[in-house]
């Protein structure tokens, strides 16, 4: 849950820091008068690099674990090893290459690293595949679902690049208010979902069929190997998405230590890239979990036929079924909301702190004063941690019902409908969220009127909105949909010999 832990933290502390400070001030994002602004620092580490490495660890372990399951009983471990392997030494060699050059652009260089580190993972898989005798069909499978992550990657670097036309047609709709810079946001962010979510089906239907004709079982492995195949790159992903933390940092330190106006803008734009690189990662994390989670579904009704004669899918015509399907597509909306609840119930009491340091500290506003910092990271960490539980203790007690009550029909469609909702949710909060981040920037950088324009007040606010989308809820669904499906499966017995229905 490190994830949701950071998540809450980081945007407790951003938008406390930036309403009071841009909005209400009318001073720098990253002010060293601004009481909040050290842990918006910390914030961005604690959310962005531990948390989402985190959260890509999860998901590359719950990969690795439903491949397991299926890929024992067909006697193809070492297959699974060694593309785990070469993964993981295509990510080294893709990281140590990674060059900007004199005309590059820091985001270009990511970008191009990553097709190295997928071009290498394909190459040297086929070569292993070939001589070790393992199944080629497999090895299509983990290359569709390669390929699909990088499908991903490119729909969330064009709805988030500061240099495609929806973050500047955001921006440009900011002049109006902000209720034009959140419908517009909000509105993009529903179109792209579209291609990820055709994308994963499309991943999991041709790796299916390539593996099916192999025999029982292999089907459903290729499943798993896509997912696999996905998440083979996790360190090169890994390095992308510390680029913007880091970066982000790099800028509140420009500005923080008044290194002039140059220093700020070349750190701007880093951000920038940074904000894109980040979208394209949770992209790859959330299309993987996506694909493990149908993987796991898959080994959970492995478990359950073990019990139940008979039993080859979910009807979802099945009442039980059905009644799952419904709370299962009920559970990601309701986990969003709480971890957002969590972070502006946060957000409230950082905002007062901060008023209470302006009123109270004589000479803070003028420059003449310390803040104190300790206290709005006390605020921000204690309340990350207190708000979290009720999360996820709603997503792992709501299975545990269902299953009690519905039985194993029930957990089949709850798990159905929470992996398919999950992930449209997810989609739809990571891209909106780092588009109206560009946005703001996009106006920052001189356009529509610049800073401390209304078009920027407005391009704020989205922000505002726009960072637990994309920085607490959007990355923690894929964790949750995660956490459920391996509670489902370890209670799958459970289910069987205790349901009122």
């Amino acid at each position: 849950m490190q994830k949701q832990v950071g998540g809450i933290f980081t945007k407790t502390a951003d938008i406390a820091a930036d309403l009071t400070g841009k909005v209400e001030l009318g001073i720098p994002e990253d002010d060293p008068r601004n009481p909040a602004v050290i842990a918006d620092n910390v914030g961005d580490n604690v959310g962005d690099v531990a948390g989402m490495g985190a959260d890509l660890f999860d998901s590359c372990i719950a990969s690795i674990a439903a491949a397991l399951l299926l890929a024992i009983p067909l006697g193809e471990i070492q297959m699974l090893f060694c593309f785990v392997s070469v993964g993981l030494f295509s990510s080294i060699i893709g990281a140590i290459l990674t060059r900007i050059g004199k005309s590059g652009t820091p985001g270009q260089a990511l970008n191009n690293a990553t097709y190295f580190t997928c071009f290498l993972f394909a190459t040297l898989t086929f070569i292993a595949s070939f001589y070790s005798g393992f199944e080629m069909r497999v090895w299509g499978a983990a290359m569709i679902g390669m390929l699909i992550g990088v499908l991903i990657g490119f729909t969330s670097n064009y709805f988030t690049g500061d240099d495609k036309k929806p973050v500047k047609k955001v921006a440009e709709a900011s002049q109006k208010g902000p209720a034009f810079t959140i419908l517009s946001g909000f509105s993009y962010g529903l179109l792209s979902s579209l291609p990820a979510l055709v994308g994963i089906g499309l991943a999991t239907l041709a790796s299916y069929m390539i593996c099916s004709p192999l025999g029982l079982g292999y089907s459903m492995l290729g499943i798993a190997m896509s997912a696999i195949g996905m998440l083979s790159v996790v360190g090169m992903i890994i390095t992308n998405d510390a680029f913007g933390p880091i970066v982000d940092n790099a800028r509140g330190l420009a500005e923080m230590g008044d290194l002039g106006e140059e220093a700020i803008r070349k750190a701007d734009e880093l951000d920038s890239a940074g904000n894109t690189t980040k979208a394209i990662t949770k992209g790859f994390a959330i299309g993987a979990a996506g694909l493990t989670v149908i993987a796991l579904l898959a080994g959970f009704s492995e478990i359950v036929s073990r019990n139940i004669q008979g039993l080859t899918g979910f009807d979802l015509m099945h009442p039980s079924v059905f009644f799952g399907a419904l709370v299962g597509v009920a559970i990601p909306a309701v986990f969003s909301a709480m971890l957002m609840f969590g972070v502006s119930k946060n957000s409230q009491k950082l905002v007062n702190e901060i008023h209470r340091q302006f009123d109270e500290i004589e000479g803070l506003k003028e420059g003449n004063a310390e803040p104190d910092y300790t206290a709005c990271i006390n605020i921000a960490t204690t309340g990350a941690i207190k708000e979290l539980i009720p999360a996820g203790a709603v997503a792992i007690l709501a299975t545990l019902a269902v299953g009690f009550i519905g039985g194993v029909m029930a957990i089949g469609g709850f798990l159905a409908g929470n992996i398919l909702s999950g992930l449209l949710l997810a989609m739809l909060m990571s891209n909106a969220g780092g588009l109206w981040d560009n946005a703001k920037k996009h106006i920052e950088a001189g356009n529509f009127g610049g800073k401390g324009s209304d078009a920027h007040k407005a391009a704020v606010i989205g922000d505002t909105i726009g960072d637990p989308f994309k920085d607490t809820a959007g990355p923690s669904i894929n964790t949750q949909i995660t956490v459920v499906s391996l509670v489902a499966s370890l209670a799958a017995e459970l289910f069987i010999l205790y349901s009122i229905f």
